[in-house]
């Protein structure tokens, strides 16, 4: 899966300069450098149909109620598995670790994954991965669940900061050409996350 967060702020200055006085839809800088990728014909994963009317992602208003701090614990001697995705491929992770969280009022806990794949590469390396459903799913949010980055180096002292504000839904919710981990039974949380992308209206 491609780092989007990492790719966000390049899209969105390049785009700037392209398109000038042009305005991006959206709230906040993660909102607006979204939409500028999905609308980019070389970078969105929308079909060309879908891509010609596209006005921006539809999102959960910003609360600061779903940005939390996390204590992160490790996973010691994890295996290396293969994660079903939407399709036949079958890419190689591993178990990083759980974050425990309290979000409005509820005791959650998610499995943070790390690519194999992404450890070769520099620029993905100290990427991890958070797939999670929770009580939006197939809802107000997309059925298949929704996906957060977070860095390595951004785990101090076993605590993050998690923003749902900031999750995204996956390529397949646009587009099913895409191969899209599946989100793992046990990442789904008991609470309605009204933050992030909503799920994809394509009008």
């Amino acid at each position: 899966m491609k780092n989007i967060l990492l790719l966000f702020c390049i899209f969105f200055f390049a785009a700037c300069k392209s398109q000038g006085k042009r305005e991006i839809p959206g709230k906040t800088n993660y909102q607006k450098s979204l939409n500028m990728m999905y609308m980019d014909a070389s970078q969105s994963p929308l079909k060309k149909r879908a891509l010609k009317k596209f006005k921006g992602l539809n999102f959960f208003p910003v609360d600061s109620s779903f940005i939390v701090q996390a204590t992160f614990i490790k996973t010691a001697n994890a295996p290396i598995f293969r994660m079903a995705t939407t399709t036949d491929r079958t890419p190689l992770y591993k178990e990083y670790g759980k974050l425990q969280f309290v979000l409005k009022g509820m005791d959650c806990e998610l499995t943070v994954y790390q690519s194999q794949e992404g450890l070769k590469n520099l620029t993905y390396k100290d990427e991890l991965f958070v797939p999670f459903t929770d009580d939006t799913s197939s809802e107000t949010s997309y059925g298949g669940g929704r996906y957060m980055d977070i860095k390595t180096y951004d785990i101090k002292a076993n605590r993050i900061i998690l923003n749902f504000n900031n999750t995204y839904n996956p390529y397949c919710a646009y587009n099913d050409n895409y191969s899209c981990p599946l989100v793992p039974s046990k990442n789904h949380l008991n609470v309605a996350v009204k933050a992030g992308v909503k799920k994809f209206k394509n009008h």
